[in-house]
């Protein structure tokens, strides 16, 4: 360990010039128990750029994040900071070279303002009026990076939605006061922003980079690393095996660096509308708001910017489903995972089975045999990568926790279920078996009513309403489901 104090740290990375990396890790391992979340990691990032990682949920992405954010101890390794050997190294001692982290699960307390989480990572802020200079360092920053934003500084994050929550963790990141910034690690940053949002947040992203901010983007979006970054880092089973010059990278070309092959949906297998009476028909609040009709093994898509009502009117139609005369078995996919989905203290089998407990009671007592059968054949079928299904979900990636909350609707009896974004943090590969399992459930007469934020997913539906300003406005079927369309109607557009 070396004796040199965190000021000695930060000195080091203020004289490495733009040639130099900032950061240099080697041979970098992690270990839990039997799990080898990083096996040996090369990886390094100059001042001033942008550099993508990508890979598939439990690739050891978010395990090498967090090793540089100094939130994880690495198990082996060497770390270098402005050319300097770190022995220590802990999220104090990254705060202090001006190294920042947007973590995948939101790390703001959710009993504070958003003002008040600014202080968290700017200790400086103290003493009286310390509230009101904490919303003058906050505020700017979230004024520069999502122009027109509505947020009230002073509201509890609790109270916030997840898409405002997330603004505010990206904007705290960028803040500086006595330590200049240098560094800032956004771990699915835009997992839960609107199209809108998104490209504010890219475009900054740009910006900073061209003041010397360093800034490394893990993202299953492929389109963002393509837009923003100027190298890309592939990982695999906890390892780097590719590393590339952005610049003439196709998406094909990068989803095959990780293994996967994307297949498009073949439109002209879809089936025609509907015509038998609808298992759910919801009316909207008033004339302008479209009444929506859910058939028998469709699929229905909810679009828009987001934040424009459309979680609302999803867990509307949930709790309706289950008011009707002859209830509705209904499921529903929690967007924020965290907060509304995840049984953080019980393992990847009890999260998987909760819905289907009464399927699996046989005499009054549940069926320890046949809940394990049903937890593990849909383990295998989500491909929940983990050691067995009595690891704790909480030891998983996060793209591998949404998969046990996706694998816990299908598993039920649910004849409608309720997908609240529910692939965010998910990996391509993963996204389209998860893709085809839908498919596959609609021909057997399921039916699904699906939020995202990301239109091409929107492909995968028979029909779709785009919604604005908290009402369902435009519908779009078939063909007419298209990018163009889809933002035309989201900003209010009239030829749709």
């Amino acid at each position: 360990m070396m004796n040199d104090p965190t000021s000695s740290k930060k000195d080091a990375a203020e004289t490495g010039d733009a040639d130099s990396a900032l950061i240099e890790v080697r041979d970098v391992r992690k270990h839990y128990d039997a799990v080898h979340a990083l096996g040996g990691v090369d990886f390094h990032l100059k001042p001033g750029e942008v550099v993508g990682l990508v890979g598939h949920n439990g690739a050891g992405k978010s395990t090498l994040m967090n090793v540089l954010a100094g939130t994880v101890e690495r198990s082996g390794g060497s770390f270098r900071l402005g050319g300097c050997e770190i022995g220590a190294w802990s999220a104090a001692s990254a705060q202090q070279a001006g190294l920042r982290c947007i973590f995948q699960e939101l790390s703001l307390c959710a009993n504070l303002t958003s003002a008040e989480n600014t202080r968290i990572v700017h200790r400086s802020l103290r003493g009286l009026g310390w509230r009101r200079r904490a919303r003058q360092v906050i505020g700017p920053v979230l004024d520069e990076i999502f122009p027109g934003h509505g947020i009230d500084l002073d509201r509890k994050v609790a109270d916030l939605p997840i898409g405002e929550r997330q603004m505010v963790e990206i904007a705290r990141a960028f803040t500086q006061t006595g330590i200049k910034l240098r560094a800032v690690i956004l771990d699915e940053p835009t997992s839960a922003l609107g199209h809108e949002a998104t490209e504010q947040l890219l475009a900054h992203i740009r910006r900073a980079a061209g003041r010397g901010i360093a800034c490394i983007l893990i993202t299953h979006r492929l389109n963002e690393i393509l837009a923003v970054c100027d190298r890309t880092v592939v990982m695999v089973d906890g390892k780097v095996v590719a590393e590339r010059a952005t610049a003439g990278l196709s998406r094909a070309a990068l989803v095959e660096l990780m293994g996967s092959i994307e297949r498009p949906r073949d439109r002209s297998a879809g089936k025609a509308a509907s015509v038998q009476a609808p298992v759910i028909r919801h009316a909207g609040r008033d004339a302008a708001d479209l009444t929506i009709e859910v058939g028998k093994g469709e699929i229905i898509g909810f679009a828009g910017l987001d934040g424009h009502g459309q979680r609302e009117r999803l867990r509307a139609m949930f709790y309706a489903a289950r008011r009707q005369r002859e209830a509705l078995p209904g499921a529903y996919v929690a967007g924020d995972r965290g907060s509304e989905g995840v049984f953080s203290l019980w393992s990847i089998a009890d999260n998987l089975t909760i819905r289907s407990l009464n399927a699996l009671t046989r005499g009054g007592m549940i069926s320890s045999a046949a809940a394990r059968k049903l937890a593990e054949t849909w383990s295998d079928r989500l491909k929940v990568k983990a050691p067995s299904i009595d690891t704790p979900i909480l030891s998983l990636s996060g793209g591998n926790q949404q998969k046990v909350l996706f694998a816990r609707a299908l598993a039920s009896d649910a004849q409608v279920i309720f997908l609240d974004d529910p692939m965010r943090g998910v990996d391509v590969g993963t996204k389209q078996e998860v893709y085809r399992l839908i498919r596959a459930e609609a021909e057997n007469g399921r039916s699904f009513v699906w939020y995202t934020t990301e239109l091409e997913e929107l492909t995968n539906c028979e029909r779709i309403y785009v919604f604005r300003e908290g009402r369902a406005a435009t519908r779009l079927e078939g063909d007419a489901i298209e990018t163009g369309r889809i933002l035309q109607a989201s900003f209010g557009g009239e030829h749709v």
